[in-house]
């Protein structure tokens, strides 16, 4: 790679860095290139030149925080043996993201799920695929934990999935809204508690 190339991509890095933090701060839809221009110092047609339209940019957010949301929750979980022992790595990760991460700026998924659900189009298909991904990836974790017998044959992963995406919905609600220092902690006991109710 030329170091034309390498700075055009770091550029483009920034830039989608800075509309992720003005979207975590105050929704999707305050992301303008004018308003990303004035954060990183460039002009709003140096903008465009790299990141295209203002939905270009949208979406570009949304894929760049789905990236960083796996690589601090799922992908680090992968070295655990399958089952629960990589379920409850997912979890406790999930949690501490939620704590450390979250808590101040937001979750994208959430937040924009909230922003988006009345809406159509392609920002809101984006943002639901991408959610869809995560759930898929826990519930063909949860269905491993089952298939290798930590958790009861009965289990309806599912069901699990809709469960602990609460928990986390919740903890993020505690935590942000009603200020709680103690919601992280709520949230590993629920989740404790949860995964001994489906252990075989």
């Amino acid at each position: 790679m030329d170091a034309k190339t390498q700075k055009s991509e770091l550029t483009r890095a920034a830039i989608v860095g800075a509309a992720l933090d003005l979207a975590s701060a105050q929704g999707l839809e305050s992301i303008s290139l004018q308003a990303v221009a004035d954060r990183i110092g460039l002009s709003k047609s140096g903008v465009f030149s790299r990141v295209g339209s203002r939905e270009a940019l949208q979406k570009a957010v949304i894929e760049e925080y789905g990236r960083r949301f796996l690589a601090d929750v799922f992908v680090p979980a992968m070295q655990k043996p399958k089952g629960l022992p990589r379920l409850d790595e997912i979890m406790q990760r999930w949690i501490v993201r939620m704590r450390d991460v979250e808590v101040h700026t937001g979750c994208l998924y959430t937040a924009g799920a909230f922003e988006l659900d009345d809406r159509e189009g392609e920002l809101r298909d984006l943002l639901h695929s991408e959610v869809m991904r995560w759930r898929a990836a826990l519930r063909r974790t949860v269905a491993q934990a089952v298939e290798v017998g930590h958790l009861k044959p009965d289990t309806d992963p599912e069901q699990l999935v809709s469960e602990v995406s609460s928990l986390a919905i919740g903890l993020l609600h505690d935590a942000r809204f009603l200020r709680d220092p103690r919601a992280a902690e709520r949230a590993v006991s629920t989740w404790q508690r949860l995964a001994k109710s489906y252990s075989a």
